[in-house]
């Protein structure tokens, strides 16, 4: 076979071998989305998804920027839902969108799960989009192999499936933040009019995907400035190994001149600029900063939340030259920040490895990567890191290096700064594309023919895999086996990182094939009412939280109590939160109501977020000795 037509079907199956792999990671998505219930944050994103293509508001869910919810909520307004908003509010400083997604569940039933099911499959795209730039980006760097790898990477991580099966932002922002950072590195190598457009408009779709974002509009200059006086502009051949699968852009020559960079870069800023201010159709665009109530301290200038609410909200630019200025944003991105704000402020109680605080750790992300990443993709970073400091040829050019690394550090260090609370791994999303793109370079093994590195890769990237394939379609709760795999990652992390209410439906395959377990008594966390898939249940009685509890009235109708129940491990481990009762409500129970299940062993569990118990009467009645309750069943004068 000739050199060119060689090439050509090493081209061909390098294209099979990519395809292959998103379709693989597409049905993964796709089926897993079919298996779980609606996630905590689902219900809240689905309403105001709806909310936006309806109404044509952007009120709901203001804490982050609407692009992924309205694509996801695009096929679900198609087929005509029940919808009712009566619960609507755009008073400063509201979170109402939570409220509505529970009506939207109680209006539409079961229906609803089909629904959420729809709108999780229009956002696999996202991923897809996100596994084709690590593949192009890691090509360029260091050869087709490597692009591969990097795809591998995302297709199959467990951190990335249990997110992207999701309506939630996380992997869209990923996708795009990724798309963005591409195409700007791209026009650093080789400036042009067309390459600043095409990084204009995804930098938009970045800022419209996840307010985190917002970090590359001040840095981007920045870093062009910093390119353009290194003469790294100059190095574009040397970072796009021969074997790549795409070519180096050549449609037109470099633009060298620094006024022509200038304005390209003027350009970047102000498409990404229009592109915001399109999708929000305009909304408040133009009104000056003076005039906007805001409910943090930090753009308030308030101390005292009950002052903001009675005052509907402050605003600490009023009356000052800054307060006069038109802001050129949609307001509801700028208040959308301002609540995010307000809440890191406000702090709430976190969970690590055991410990409940006010407020979180600065190191939470870190440790939340090292148990929930793979441990084989631990072993490629390790790798990856070894060969890019002892062997040249393993390195890309030191300003490629440096703006591959920086995003993802910045990422790390902004959403590390933010103790107020620490709940969600999935914050860090966003860095996992630059990370897989940056180990991709043990794959050039391939083509020097490192037998070792080669062996040792090979090992860790099938260790990685190993570990999807266990926990699969449970990704949501996947814990490598330094943690001590999902049946423990309670012990280290709660919320998102492991229960997050996805697992009703798992629950009622349960009950469906244990007849016995009747009646069922549920805590749940979630905000979707059971009742709506067909699950009968009544709400499980608390505990005594405060040994003055002991001497209250009700004190023998606390649990334990026999029977069969369902606990979800967020309140094992002492959650203060609301929970559906069976009757329609949602009252919120207090911290440790639900932790002396802890006392009893499981008999079975629904994924690995729901424990089930079924409590006999002796060991009942020897716990709740132990706790200092009365014996069960209690006199009947007892409980009056």
């Amino acid at each position: 076979m000739s050199g060119s037509g060689g090439g050509l079907w090493r081209a061909a199956r390098l294209r099979i071998a990519l395809g292959g792999m998103l379709l693989v990671h597409a049905v993964l998505l796709g089926w897993s989305a079919t298996r779980h219930s609606p996630t905590v944050d689902e219900v809240g994103h689905m309403a105001a998804g709806i909310s936006h293509w309806q109404l044509e508001r952007f009120d709901l869910y203001r804490v982050n920027p609407p692009l992924v919810r309205l694509v996801a909520a695009l096929p679900v307004v198609l087929c005509g839902p029940k919808t009712d908003w009566g619960t609507y509010s755009d008073a400063p400083g509201s979170r109402t969108e939570f409220d509505a997604g529970r009506k939207f569940i109680s209006l539409n039933g079961e229906e609803s799960l089909w629904y959420f099911t729809l709108a999780r499959w229009a956002c696999i795209p996202f991923s897809l989009l996100a596994a084709v730039v690590c593949y192009a980006w890691a090509a360029e760097l260091f050869g087709a192999t490597s692009g591969l790898l990097a795809a591998a990477l995302w297709c199959f991580s467990p951190l990335v499936i249990g997110a992207a099966e999701l309506i939630t932002p996380d992997a869209g922002a990923a996708a795009l933040g990724a798309l963005a950072s591409w195409l700007f590195w791209r026009w650093l190598k080789r400036p042009g009019w067309w390459g600043a457009v095409l990084a204009g408009l995804a930098l938009g779709l970045a800022l419209l995907s996840k307010t985190t974002w917002v970090i590359l509009v001040p840095a981007w200059p920045y870093i062009w400035l910093a390119w353009r006086l290194a003469g790294a502009g100059q190095a574009w051949a040397s970072a796009a190994p021969a074997e790549a699968a795409e070519p180096a852009p050549s449609s037109r020559p470099a633009s060298r001149g620094w006024w022509s960079q200038l304005g390209q870069m003027i350009v970047i800023e102000a498409l990404a600029l229009y592109l915001l201010n399109c999708v929000y159709i305009m909304e408040g665009t133009g009104t000056p900063l003076g005039q906007l109530p805001f409910v943090s301290r930090a753009f308030s200038g308030i101390e005292d939340r009950e002052t903001v609410r009675q005052l509907g909200g402050g605003n600490r630019f009023r009356g000052t030259f800054l307060g006069a200025i038109p802001m050129p944003v949609p307001k509801n991105f700028l208040l959308g920040i301002d609540v995010q704000k307000r809440d890191f402020e406000q702090g709430f109680r976190s969970y690590l490895r055991g410990e409940w605080r006010q407020g979180g750790w600065w190191y939470y992300y870190l440790y939340g990567l090292a148990v929930k990443l793979p441990l084989g993709t631990w072993a490629l970073a390790g790798l990856a890191a070894g060969l890019m400091a002892a062997r040249a040829r393993y390195r890309a050019p030191l300003a490629d290096e440096l703006f591959l690394l920086w995003t993802p550090v910045a990422i790390v260090a902004l959403v590390s700064s933010q103790t107020g609370f620490n709940h969600h791994l999935r914050y860090v999303l966003p860095a996992m594309p630059f990370l897989f793109v940056g180990v991709s370079r043990v794959a050039r093994a391939v083509e020097f023919g490192d037998r070792n590195v080669l062996a040792f890769g090979a090992a860790a990237f099938a260790w990685s895999v190993g570990g999807l394939a266990f926990v699969y379609p449970h990704c949501l709760s996947y814990f490598n086996e330094l943690a001590g795999g999902p049946q423990n990652g309670a012990a280290h992390l709660l919320d998102s990182n492991i229960d997050w209410g996805q697992d009703l439906v798992h629950l009622r395959e349960w009950m469906a094939s244990h007849p016995e377990a009747r009646p069922m008594r549920l805590a749940y966390f979630g905000m979707m009412d059971p009742r709506a898939i067909g699950i009968e249940f009544e709400a499980a009685p608390r505990g005594p939280v405060e040994k003055a509890d002991l001497k209250r009235p009700e004190a023998p109708d606390f649990g334990p109590q026999p029977g069969w129940y369902a606990v979800s491990i967020t309140f094992l481990h002492g959650l203060h939160f609301s929970i559906p009762d069976g009757k329609g409500s949602f009252p919120w129970v207090g911290t440790d109501a639900f932790t002396y299940f802890q006392r009893f062993q499981p008999v079975a569990r629904a994924g690995y977020s729901i424990s089930i118990y079924h409590l006999e009467l002796d060991e009942v009645n020897r716990v709740r000795q132990e706790m200092g309750l009365p014996v069960w069943p209690p006199p009947d004068e007892d409980r009056l």
